[in-house]
């Protein structure tokens, strides 16, 4: 039955390859299933009520998502609600509560409203082949500078917010600049308190044996290699935490309650659309945040999808992933379920190619992510021990092998190395993959009308900068 679902031996994986690719992708994106519900209802301070309804709606909504792109795309990619829309979604609620006067939760119920309508739109331009024609419109050139792009950003990712070690101006790749810095007792006492110094010390070893251990296993042709790594990171953190800081890494699981809190996502999240306080936010601010969520989800999921499919050779010799249609139909069905149970907008999530990096080609290794996530509805408090150093292992790996797409671009050509370089840059210091392709579509444009080959840019490649220039400058 696998078989004749997924077309395994077609796509040259096994049903063990494929269950071991979702786990790894798991692995690395457990960590949406808790802060997402911390974004949205500011670490509980909204109410454990709220909070409830958000991490079962986080739940759902991912696992759906997933399930149609198993079953309809038949693509290895997991999907789950998306940084940075998050956080611009708690933002938009605390501005419609201030300016209505509503309650947090009120004012949440209102923009689910807009959630509903962004996942409609997307239905209906996913059925009309519109966001399709809008991935084939992208240059050749930026798309492939898209999955390096991405490399970057999650290498950033690995070395920045996800690897446990504190700094206090933040930044790009900060661990790798403040590395000695804060591995010095001093700054880490004073910055992280008492143990703060065994603590970030602790951090950058799991997240370097987890990157080591990933290596040396890939190197000998292991196929659960992310996966290992990231288990023998976790060990290591587990038993330090034991040994140094005299702390029990699972003292969470004692007490932790495994029953789904359903009956407060029915009182708070669940269908519960403020239509009426919806209507007093005013139709030009409800039409541009519709059209910026929509413009961010659309090219956050082109870049992850064409950026990791190209990593795992899916694309054929004109730069196109087959089954493209279903794919983008995926996310637009997951952002609908997930208005309707309770989270921000539903998006592919680029740690979907740690899964593709061991092994996972079809949908059975979304469906097994998908699985794991509705799980976790019973089994969250297991989830949340997993330490986040030991996912930035498997981040940096996969990080590294996609920057290593650069070798397809052609830097003799200034009209295809300048987006890519300007998206290099971009992707991980806006923490936007829509942002850094923006950029890109942009650079390209511009270079192409002063050189005297403006034909050579199709009409949709302006519409599309066009609009990414308005987005910039005038709906910042």
């Amino acid at each position: 039955m696998l078989e004749k679902f997924f077309k395994l031996k077609e796509n040259k994986t096994t049903v063990k390859t494929e269950i071991i690719a979702g786990l790894t992708t798991f692995m690395t994106m457990a960590y949406i299933i808790a802060l997402n519900p911390n974004l949205l209802t500011g670490f509980g301070a909204e109410g454990a009520d709220l909070w409830n309804g958000v991490f079962l709606a986080t739940c759902i909504a991912s696992a759906v998502g997933m399930f149609v792109m198993a079953f309809f795309a038949n693509k290895p990619f997991a999907m789950a609600p998306g940084m940075g829309l998050n956080s611009f979604f708690a933002i938009v609620v605390a501005n419609i509560a201030v300016m209505t006067g509503m309650t947090y939760v009120a004012s949440f119920q209102a923009a689910l409203c807009i959630i509903l309508i962004e996942g409609i739109i997307f239905l209906v331009l996913s059925v009309l082949n519109v966001r399709e024609k809008i991935v084939e419109a992208i240059p050749l050139g930026v798309r492939l500078g898209i999955a390096p792009a991405i490399g970057l950003m999650l290498l950033n990712i690995g070395v920045g917010s996800n690897a446990g070690v504190y700094s206090e101006t933040g930044g790009p790749f900060f661990v790798m600049r403040d590395f000695f810095g804060a591995l010095t007792p001093g700054i880490a006492e004073t910055t992280m308190g008492e143990g703060g110094y065994t603590t970030m010390v602790l951090s950058v070893v799991t997240m370097f044996v987890g990157l080591f251990v990933i290596v040396i296993l890939a190197q000998k042709g292991v196929k659960a290699a992310v996966i290992i790594g990231m288990l023998a990171a976790s060990v290591i953190n587990w038993a330090g935490q034991a040994v140094f800081l005299n702390v029990n890494p699972f003292a969470s699981l004692q007490g932790a309650s495994f029953l789904p809190p359903f009956g407060d996502m029915a009182a708070t999240t669940l269908f519960k659309f403020n239509f009426a306080g919806f209507a007093k936010i005013g139709w030009f601010t409800v039409v541009t945040l519709i059209v910026t969520f929509c413009i961010i989800d659309m090219f956050d999921t082109i870049g992850t999808l064409v950026g990791t499919a190209s990593r795992a050779g899916m694309l054929d010799k004109n730069g196109k992933m087959p089954q493209m249609k279903e794919a983008l139909l995926a996310d637009a069905v997951g952002t609908v379920v997930g208005s309707a149970t309770g989270t921000s907008t539903v998006t592919t999530f680029i740690e979907s190619a740690s899964g593709v990096e061991a092994g996972g080609r079809t949908g059975l290794t979304a469906l097994t992510t998908g699985i794991v996530f509705l799980a976790c509805m019973f089994l969250a408090p297991i989830a949340a021990i997993i330490p986040a150093a030991a996912t930035s292992s498997a981040l940096i790996y996969v990080g590294v092998l996609m920057v290593t797409g650069l070798k397809n671009v052609d830097f003799n050509d200034i009209t295809q190395s300048l987006p890519v370089a300007l998206m290099l840059i971009a992707m991980p210091v806006s923490g936007s993959i829509g942002h850094g392709i923006g950029l890109g579509l942009i650079a390209y444009t511009v270079i192409k009308v002063f050189t005297g080959k403006a034909r050579d840019v199709s009409v949709l490649t302006y519409v599309l900068s066009v609009i990414f220039l308005v987005k910039f400058f005038l709906v910042a």
